[in-house]
Formats: C-alpha cells, structure tokens, sequence
C-alpha cells in the first residue's frame, strides 16, 4: 500500500458546470434583475408594474409555478423592449449587481477550472451572457433565449426556459465520454446535474477550489442610475420617495443658487446634506504673488479626481472664491445651472492649453484629468496637459456618498446628473486637499509631464484607497455606450437619437 505521504495528489479539476442563481451568486431571486431592466430600458411605468405583480410573482413561486413566474417577470420586463436596450442594460447595468452578489467560495471552486466552464442561468441569456464570460470567465452560458419580432423588438416570451431542456443543453456541450469533472448548483438545478462526475451545493467552503482560482475581475464602469439592488422592497421606498425627491432637489439646487457660494457647507446639513473637509485649502493668491511676463501663471491650479459632474462646484464652494472649470462636454442646461465659470474645451490640444493659461493668468483653474467620471474605487489615466500649464498644481481628493440615486451617466441624458445627486436623501461630498506639489516634483524641475500626471494620480489615489489604471475616457465610453464618449457621437447599441433617449429620461424620471 503507498503512504499517505507518497498519495498522488488529487486530479485537477478540468472542467465544471455552474448554476448562477443561487449557487455562484448568493441570491437565488432573479426579480431584481428584471426590475433593474425594467427601469433602465423602459422607466417608472414598467417598474411601477412589475413591483405591483411582486405578491403574485411570489404566489406563484410557493405554489410550485417558478417557471410561470419567470415567464411572467420577463414578459413584463422586456415585452416591447429593443434588442439593442436590452443588450446595452446587461452590458453596462446588470453586471455590477451580480458581482457584488458572487460567493467568494462559488468562484473559487468555479475559477480553480482549468478546462470548459459552463454556467447554467433561469434568466434569459442576454442578461447573463456578458457578465459571466468577461467577470467569471466562462466559456459558453445555457439559458432561455427571448423571442424577438421582425422589428428586433422582444416579445417577452422565453424559449427552452425548463430545467430539463437548459440541462440537456449543457450537457450537449461535452462530446462524448468527456463529461464535468464538477457541477456548482443549487437545490432546484442540482438534479439536472447528475451527468457531473461530483456535485457540490451551498453552503460553499473554501475546501472546494482544487486550485487558486485566479483573481475576480472586478466591475470597473458600469451605468444605471440605481444604487441599490431593486428588491420589491427597496424598489417600493424608490417609488414613494421619487415625488418627494424631486422636489427636494429642485429646493436644493434653487436655493444654491441664490445664496453665496461659500456658504453652501455651512447650510447643507438643514437640507439634509453634507461636505466634509480634510486638509488646509490654500488661500488665494495674491497680486503680489502675479509673476512677470515670462514667469508662471498667478492662478492656482486644483487637480481634482473625477467622481461627478459637480466636482469644480463644490470644490468652490469649499474655496468661497471664483474657480473656473474646464469641460469638455457639459450640456447647456449644466452650463446654465453652474454657479461657476465654465470653460469649454475642444479637444485639439494647442487651443486648449491657450485657454486654460489664460484663465489661470486671471484666477484659479480646476481640471479633472481623468476627462470622465468613474464610480468604483478606481482612478483612470491622468491627462498630462495639466502639468505643462502650471508650477502651482495642488491636488484634490473628491469623493462623495449616495443612497439611492447614482449622479452620473454614460447613455442618459448628463444634464439630469445634479439632479439625480440631490434626489439622494442624504447627499454627502467628501473634499481633501493635499499640499502643493513641491517644485522637484513639477516641470520647472525638468520632470517629463507624463511622470508628473503619473505622480499626482498615485497620490491622489492613496489618499482614496483607490487603484490606479491606465483606462480612459474610450475605454469606459466603449464599455457603456458603444461610441469613443465625444459629445454628440452616436451609439452604435444604442438603437434610437440620442434626443429620443433624453425625452424618454426626463418623461420617465419627471413626469410619471
């Protein structure tokens, strides 16, 4: 008899075929995803129904009908709905939901795979397909397919949505003898999975992964304007607080613009609000302090990440001085509301480093050179005009807090983003200013500008506790919205004018 010390080690796992609901994310509840599309494509009315079907929806599922269920949510969800909206929703949406849901010790065992990786979902595949091949890794998905008419339009009903008609589908997947070495299910799937040479069901361990699974792939950019995951009862505080969320932004907003602006921290917290400050915010600069022809600009030059649209306001409003802010695709309706100067910029690099020196010969200047707003703990690629402008950088760590309602879009309308940010019952804005660059670690000293926008996004990223990377402004537009994120582009996924998806937002969101 060979020793247990000379035992070979147990075989590799080669291939696996894995339940998503309920076994590689927590939740087995597929609701909240139908109400994430059907907010996203459609807006309130459809939400406002599907959360009204929720008690039946229920019924049905105790009753032993969860395959009626589904058809139901999914047919209220998507009925009507363009192939393309729908595509776009489980592209940019959808994905960020299910991976704050994914059990850590599910995805060990499912990413420890060295071969095919099947995932198996209830849900129509559309809404699954991108989330599981570029953040599990899977090779190919098995689910119910929508039907869709002539005009690319979905009919809301499924196809091939049984257990038995998914599982024979999986297990078609594996010619031959070559059948899984494992299946990750959960109780209503674990049945169909007998062809698996071993099975495992929640509760996972961390014993299950053979090998080290390789590092979840996290959701970096993602859209939508919920934060939370749409259970029927986070999806019924959304409904009744919308009303009144409305008009407390608008009481907001109206009464920012009529006070002065450095008094804005101090009565934020009476309008259920918040800024908070870390640092010392540098005074301004005095003429004394003006250079000579030749010398740098008088102006101070605030490097801010970019978390939201408001990011110069409030760093104003910190200040209590004048800061201009450097844009380049605001809209009109921001342009009007901003309580600061707002310089647009165009893109063609020697007429916009003309214009941001001279608003910095006249003032201070704040640039986010990040050129786009990201919502995870991620810094993207810093631009490195801003270093070749000014000596005087001080950078700034903007951050802020939300509950219900995210302030920032990629496919809907941007004018509707302050709003959205004061329709939050508690908005909070974080600002920390850092000290001045010294002079060794500017330009003047002979540093490159690419070492310098390098540096300050390091640092500025430390203060966070966020990660930098080198992603861009293309890429997150590529990711969301199908288009290179200039103004005025149009979205290859999109599927309509971008005036139709501006009506049907403000329609959506303001009217109903």
């Amino acid at each position: 008899m060979t020793p247990a010390s000379q035992a070979a080690p147990p075989r590799a796992r080669r291939s696996v075929v894995a339940e998503l609901e309920g076994a590689l994310l927590r939740s087995a509840d597929t609701l909240p995803y139908f109400m994430l599309v059907a907010f996203e494509a459609s807006g309130l009315p459809r939400f406002a129904l599907l959360l009204a079907l929720c008690p039946l929806l229920r019924l049905l599922e105790l009753a032993g009908r969860g395959g009626l269920a589904l058809r139901a949510a999914a047919f209220v969800a998507t009925a009507g709905v363009t192939r393309a909206e729908l595509e776009a929703v489980s592209r940019a949406v959808l994905p960020k939901f299910m991976a704050d849901d994914v059990d850590p010790a599910a995805w060990a065992a499912f990413g420890s795979c060295e071969g095919r990786r099947v995932v198996v979902t209830r849900m129509p595949r559309v809404m699954v397909e991108r989330f599981a091949k570029e953040h599990l890794g899977a090779h190919a998905v098995v689910g119910s397919d929508l039907e869709y008419s002539r005009l690319r339009r979905s009919t809301g009903l499924l196809k091939g949505a049984c257990h038995e008609a998914v599982a024979s589908r999986a297990r078609a997947l594996f010619a031959g003898d070559d059948l899984p070495d494992l299946a990750i299910a959960g109780s209503e799937m674990a049945r169909s999975f007998t062809f698996c040479e071993e099975q495992i069901s929640p509760p996972f361990t961390g014993d299950h992964g053979m090998n080290a699974a390789p590092p979840f792939r996290p959701v970096i950019f993602h859209d939508g304007r919920l934060v939370c995951r749409p259970t029927p009862f986070m999806s019924l505080v959304i409904l009744l607080w919308l009303p009144l969320g409305v008009l407390v932004a608008f009481v907001r907003i109206a009464v920012g613009l009529m006070v002065p602006i450095w008094s804005i921290p101090y009565i934020a917290p009476v309008f259920g609000g918040a800024v908070i400050i870390h640092g010392r915010a540098p005074p301004p600069v005095r003429p004394s302090d003006a250079a000579d022809v030749g010398s740098p600009p008088s102006g101070v030059l605030f490097v801010c990440t970019h978390r939201t649209l408001m990011d110069p306001v409030v760093l104003a409003t910190v200040l209590g001085r004048r800061v201009a802010a450097v844009t380049y695709s605001i809209s009109r309706l921001s342009e009007i509301l901003s309580p600061i100067p707002t310089v647009r910029l165009t893109r063609d690099r020697e007429v916009d480093a003309a214009r941001m020196r001279a608003e910095l010969a006249s003032g201070d200047v704040a640039v986010c050179p990040e050129g786009t707003t990201c919502r995870e703990p991620f810094l993207l690629r810093f631009s490195k005009l801003f270093a070749e402008l000014s000596d005087r950088i001080v950078p700034v760590a903007m951050n802020y807090r939300v509950g219900l309602f995210h302030p920032t879009t990629a496919r809907g309308w941007k004018a509707m983003d302050p709003i959205f940010f004061f329709m939050n019952p508690r908005p909070v804005y974080e600002v920390t200013f850092l000290n001045q660059l010294p002079a060794e670690a500017t330009c003047a000293a002979g540093k490159s500008p690419v070492d310098v926008a390098n540096y300050v996004q390091r640092i500025l990223a430390a203060t966070l506790g966020f990660e930098c990377t080198t992603l861009t402004r293309k890429d997150k537009y590529t990711v969301l919205a199908g288009n290179d994120g200039v103004l005025n582009a149009k979205p290859a996924a999109a599927g309509k004018p971008a005036w139709q998806s501006r009506v049907k937002e403000v329609l959506g969101f303001l009217l109903h």
